[in-house]
């Protein structure tokens, strides 16, 4: 089936309005869940080829929040899909007014490859509640991942309502020179500008999930042990491979030196004296990001890790000190397991120079002071974020998730994601019964009067 015929078809079977029923929605999503359910062992088996990635770990940060997506949607897309009342102004009376969630139509996810499952179904999810047929395209760097998506919702789903389509830079070419009616895109900055350029010929809305240079703050009030603990968790939890796992610290100058000897230990106790092979620790996706990595590690300002081995992919943790915004590691989102410390004594400085820098997608926060988490909120725009921890902002479906500017437009996750996918049709009707004069010619004082004080 060729890419125009694929769409079609995906367009004649949303005119037959079939998805739109919300019924039917709820029993593809069940489906879903079912077949995610009984080939989880062939979803294990995939990550581990692409990655080396543990069934817990996959568990933790893919699958279980998958289903908790899903059962959200089954659980809430009536209530979502309902028909909302608003109050009907002066000058409308007599009327009632509502708003109309309706779905774009067809739409098309291209999903990421460092979270393959979770950065690929989550946004198709939230297209099939909203009532959409969508197009996934998987990223073909996780190759095995992509393939059993691919075997899993192509022979199980109706080719009109969801289909997965396997392929580079060439297929995702053709699918983008497509007229979607919604595009989904997760990956980096510099793809995102293309997709949005692809998108912009067919005035195509689209939901861009990027990345960026993710700041933790460590202040000197920090519980430096716990801060340290959650800050290796987030930053070495796949590699650093994550898009919004703290991509470097700022930490005060006074408790530096006792934050990086915490931050080593804890690397130590979650990941082992050689965290090589271990299923707590997963291998970098390629050779051309392993080679991208292994440049950014200036050799002097090893703290502790630096270990790489290009045969198995493999970096160590690693946390370089004595670092400065000049240094190459500093340019660009690391997307790796290298940590790098950069220590300030003022910190109306140091916010400064972080607002010269692209919004961030996140931005962690640690100190028990109020007034110190308000400000750095306040005076630093990013995506999300955490105080006193890391990365986890982004499980609690409550929390819309997605970036500003150069990390992101829109977000998802939950209702967001329902609502991203969906166009809110407003709606006014009008009663027979009475009919303002003043609409009508002609025109006066007296009526200009009156109107003002109607609407004003």
């Amino acid at each position: 089936m060729t890419t125009l015929e694929l769409i079609n078809l995906q367009r004649e079977f949303f005119n037959k309005h079939i998805n739109q029923e919300v019924k039917y929605r709820i029993e593809q999503l069940k489906l879903f869940r079912k077949i995610l359910k009984e080939n989880e062992s062939l979803l294990f088996e995939a990550i581990d080829k692409d990655f080396g990635k543990s069934q817990y770990e996959t568990y933790i940060t893919e699958l279980s929040l998958i289903y908790h997506e899903i059962n959200l949607a089954i659980k809430k897309v009536r209530k979502w899909s309902k028909p909302k009342y608003v109050w009907t102004n002066l000058a409308n009376f007599p009327g009632k007014s509502r708003i109309i969630p309706e779905p774009f139509g067809n739409t098309l996810v291209i999903g990421a490859w460092n979270y393959p499952y979770l950065l690929t179904l989550n946004p198709a999810i939230s297209a099939l509640a909203a009532g959409n047929t969508v197009i996934i395209k998987p990223s073909e760097l996780a190759l095995h991942t992509s393939a059993i998506m691919a075997k899993l919702i192509n022979e199980n789903f109706d080719a009109g309502l969801m289909h997965v389509v396997e392929g580079g830079v060439k297929e995702t070419t053709d699918l983008l020179e497509q007229r979607f009616d919604k595009i989904f895109f997760t990956g980096s900055t510099a793809v995102g500008r293309i997709v949005m350029q692809a998108a912009a010929n067919h005035l195509t809305p689209v939901t861009l999930e990027l990345g960026g240079k993710s700041p933790v703050f460590v202040l000197p009030d920090a519980n430096l042990k716990m801060s340290a603990k959650r800050i290796a968790w987030g930053k070495f939890l796949n590699a650093g491979q994550t898009c919004v796992a703290p991509d470097y610290v700022l930490v005060h100058k006074d408790i530096k030196e006792e934050l990086l000897q915490e931050l080593k230990k804890q690397v130590e106790i979650i990941h082992g004296d050689e965290p090589k092979g271990k299923e707590t620790y997963v291998r970098i996706i390629n050779k051309r990001h392993f080679d991208r990595l292994n440049e950014l590690i200036h050799r002097d300002k090893i703290f502790c890790g630096g270990e790489t081995d290009e045969e198995q992919l493999y970096i160590s943790p690693t946390i370089l000190d004595n670092v400065s915004f000049d240094d190459k590691v500093m340019e660009d989102e690391i997307f790796g397991p290298i940590l790098p410390v950069i220590e300030f004594n003022n910190l109306e400085e140091i916010i400064k120079k972080v607002r010269t820098r692209p919004n961030p997608l996140a931005m962690y926060i640690f100190t028990k002071k109020r007034k110190i988490k308000e400000r750095l909120i306040k005076e630093i725009s990013f995506g999300g974020g955490s105080v006193n921890d890391t990365i986890l902002h982004l499980s609690n479906s409550k929390l819309p998730f997605g970036g500003k500017g150069f990390s992101g437009t829109g977000n998802y996750h939950g209702k967001a994601g329902f609502d991203t996918f969906s166009h809110k049709k407003s709606i006014l009707f009008k009663g027979l019964w009475f009919e303002p004069f003043l609409k009508y010619a002609p025109y006066n004082k007296f009526k200009l009067k009156l109107l003002r004080w109607i609407i004003e």
